[in-house]
């Protein structure tokens, strides 16, 4: 969905954000007037929960840790036991109302409602306003990514029960990628896979497709004009988008968030045969390969020590051999997908770091740009040391600009709530 069909309206509109994730929940409320603008303003209000114990991620008993600030930046914690997921939700929720950080006198003041769905498959290609029909769409893609689409359900679920009839919008990850080319989307197994819905859907793409946006801000140039940028999103999960004027022409993820990258505790690609070994050889099941590949491998599986690049930084320094086994495969294969996503575009005008550690790991940023220099990609070491945010880290004379842009799938949410609620007519304060 483009943002300058909405650009006519002049609304205020508070949205109350949701970012569920299968051990986690982040929350904001952005309030929205007139033409909306690229850079996230401050939120009125922003929470996060992580709660841990047995099953909580699952939506058992456990302890929910919150951390909420409010708008002007003031921060408060409270952990507090849980007997479900719903509960940590609510009262994660009612803090948007009650205490020192609320941000509204009164729920009803919430105008609608967003949600990061993770997999919104072959059938959920734009922002959607949620029906029960979009709910069961959503409910049948479970079984693509069976922790996100049921938690983020139930984040839907409770929003109806706390704040009634408010409109809420799905806004799906695997979105930006639908229109990928199909030598990019088709897997080379059997053509029955692509037509019975295997294929690379790739996620990650509320943020690439910001990053996008912003970049071409930040370079005062037209996305439309055709930019090739290749967006680097690294956080615990990890997948490099190549972006051809605006529109994702590739990417690392496929079918599920499992391929491409090596990432925090997933594997990434691996020779599929590996898996059928372990079945057969040593008695493994297929859940308990599916926990190895998602929970057990990549940064933690390689190091022993830890799925934080920062402790394996640290390890490294301290001579862990592990650890720096973990970091070079890492950058090798950061490296190497960049390279697939230049050859996809067939050039390249900016590289984009974004997230976790795309802006905050000086190391990495340094080492996946090291040796391009027959592009004529370069950065000032001054410039990456203090990791600047939203900025031009290339040196004077690279031929590549390099960009650290801060991710806000949040924000981008509110945007896409704020365009297709405005288009609709259904805005709450006007």
């Amino acid at each position: 969905m483009s943002f300058s069909a909405a650009t006519a309206y002049y609304l205020l509109m508070k949205i109350l954000v949701l970012n569920s994730g299968s051990s986690s929940e982040k929350c904001c409320v952005h309030e929205i007037s007139g033409k909306v603008p690229v850079l996230a303003p401050q939120p009125l209000w922003k929470a996060d929960i992580e709660w841990s114990g047995a099953g909580s991620g699952l939506g058992g008993a456990g302890t929910a840790n919150l951390e909420i600030t409010d708008g002007s930046g003031s921060l408060r914690k409270e952990s507090l036991p849980i007997e479900s997921r719903r509960q940590a939700l609510e009262r994660l929720l009612n803090s948007v109302r009650e205490g020192p950080a609320a941000a509204v006198s009164s729920l009803s003041e919430i105008g609608v409602v967003g949600h990061r769905v993770v997999h919104g498959g072959a059938k959920f290609v734009a922002p959607v306003i949620v029906t029960a029909s979009v709910k069961n769409g959503i409910r049948e893609l479970a079984a693509f990514a069976p922790l996100h689409n049921r938690a983020e359900l139930e984040g839907m679920e409770v929003v109806e029960s706390l704040l009634g009839t408010v409109p809420q919008v799905a806004v799906f990850d695997t979105a930006f990628h639908h229109g990928l080319p199909q030598a990019a989307a088709v897997y080379p197994g059997p053509y029955s896979w692509w037509e019975n819905g295997i294929r690379r859907y790739g996620f990650h793409g509320i943020n690439h497709q910001y990053c996008a946006e912003r970049a071409a801000q930040l370079l005062k140039s037209d996305a439309a004009a055709g930019l090739k940028l290749v967006s680097c999103h690294l956080g615990n999960g990890c997948s490099l988008a190549a972006i051809d004027a605006g529109r994702s022409v590739d990417t690392t993820m496929g079918f599920t968030p499992l391929e491409g990258l090596m990432m925090g505790t997933r594997s990434g690609s691996i020779d599929p045969a590996i898996v059928t070994y372990v079945i057969r050889q040593q008695g493994s099941t297929p859940d308990e390969v599916d926990r190895t590949l998602n929970e057990q491998s990549g940064l933690l599986g390689i190091s022993g020590i830890s799925s934080d690049m920062r402790e394996i930084l640290s390890a490294t320094k301290s001579g862990n051999s592990r650890a720096q086994l973990a970091f070079d495969i890492f950058i090798h294969r950061l490296k190497t997908g960049i390279g697939a996503m230049i050859a996809a575009l067939g050039g390249i005008d900016a590289l984009i770091f974004t997230a976790g550690m795309g802006e905050h790991s000086p190391d990495v940023r340094a080492a996946a740009c090291n040796g391009w220099g027959y592009l004529g990609l370069s950065i000032d070491a001054g410039k990456n040391l203090v990791s600047p945010v939203d900025a031009d880290i290339s040196a004077e004379n690279s031929g590549v600009r390099v960009l650290v842009i801060r991710a806000q799938e949040d924000w981008a949410i509110a945007r896409f709530c704020w365009a297709l609620i405005s288009a609709n007519g259904k805005a709450a304060d006007t």
